[in-house]
């Protein structure tokens, strides 16, 4: 059975810089990402990785290709309907957790539903906090929470308006191991149980081992797809992926 396309990326290029100074951050990438799939993008510094997950976001705009969300192309909307798209569609967790400090859990989730003047369900707070194990934490503000805890609170604040593609930028590159096995369990869990699809950009082998697939760019081009592999084998690609390019 052939799945759905959430993200399509044709041949995005995307550079910064004129003359001697132009950096080529994505050189041509093309890929898709499908729902229910999780897949973990990986690379050395300056390999293009977090270009592409901006640019597929609509937080930042490729300079050619085309970058289509469900049936929707970025590169023709306006500035405001990019808002719109990420506000309704588009879920993003950032490494830094972003969240309101003089607000609970429960009011940093349904911060994104208040801030479009939408009608807010205490139910669905519920809901999302319940997704990610945090449902006994709502009335707990950010710093009584521990780092690990405060990114699922801004994971469940990304899944409140229930979105077609959840982006993930080093999610759990401020975490501990422990932390971090929590966060990537729960991302697990979006995929597995709600057909989610996620996309995460990462450093470190053995976060990306808990996704589907992971895509290595290198100079701002893909260079290898790594399916069915651990921690140790997937170190060993991104070593041969850096050679090859």
């Amino acid at each position: 059975m052939t799945s759905t396309v959430t993200v399509r990326l044709t041949a995005v290029r995307k550079t910064y810089g004129t003359g001697s100074a132009t950096v080529t951050a994505l050189d041509g990438v093309s890929a898709e990402f499908t729902a229910g799939s999780f897949t973990a993008v990986m690379g050395a510094s300056g390999s293009g990785k977090s270009t592409l997950l901006h640019c597929a976001a609509g937080l930042d705009t490729a300079d050619s290709g085309t970058i289509t969300v469900g049936d929707t192309e970025l590169a023709g909307l306006s500035e405001h309907a990019r808002t719109l798209l990420r506000r309704d569609r588009i879920g993003f967790v950032f490494q830094a957790y972003n969240l309101v400090g003089a607000l609970t859990a429960a009011q940093n989730v349904g911060l994104p539903h208040r801030l479009a003047r939408h009608a807010l369900d205490p139910a669905e707070v519920t809901r999302a906090l319940t997704e990610v194990g945090l449902a006994d934490r709502a009335g707990h503000y950010p710093a009584q929470l521990s780092g690990g805890e405060q990114q699922r609170v801004a994971l469940a604040r990304a899944l409140i308006t229930r979105p077609a593609v959840l982006y993930a930028d080093e999610p759990t590159g401020a975490l501990d191991s422990v932390s971090s096995g929590v966060v990537l369990a729960a991302l697990r869990r979006l995929v597995d149980t709600h057909d989610q699809t996620v996309v995460m950009v990462t450093h470190d082998p053995v976060a990306a081992a808990a996704a589907d697939r992971v895509l290595v760019l290198a100079d701002g081009r893909l260079v290898d797809e790594i399916t069915g592999s651990g921690p140790a084998q997937i170190a060993a690609r991104l070593v041969q992926g850096a050679v090859r390019a």
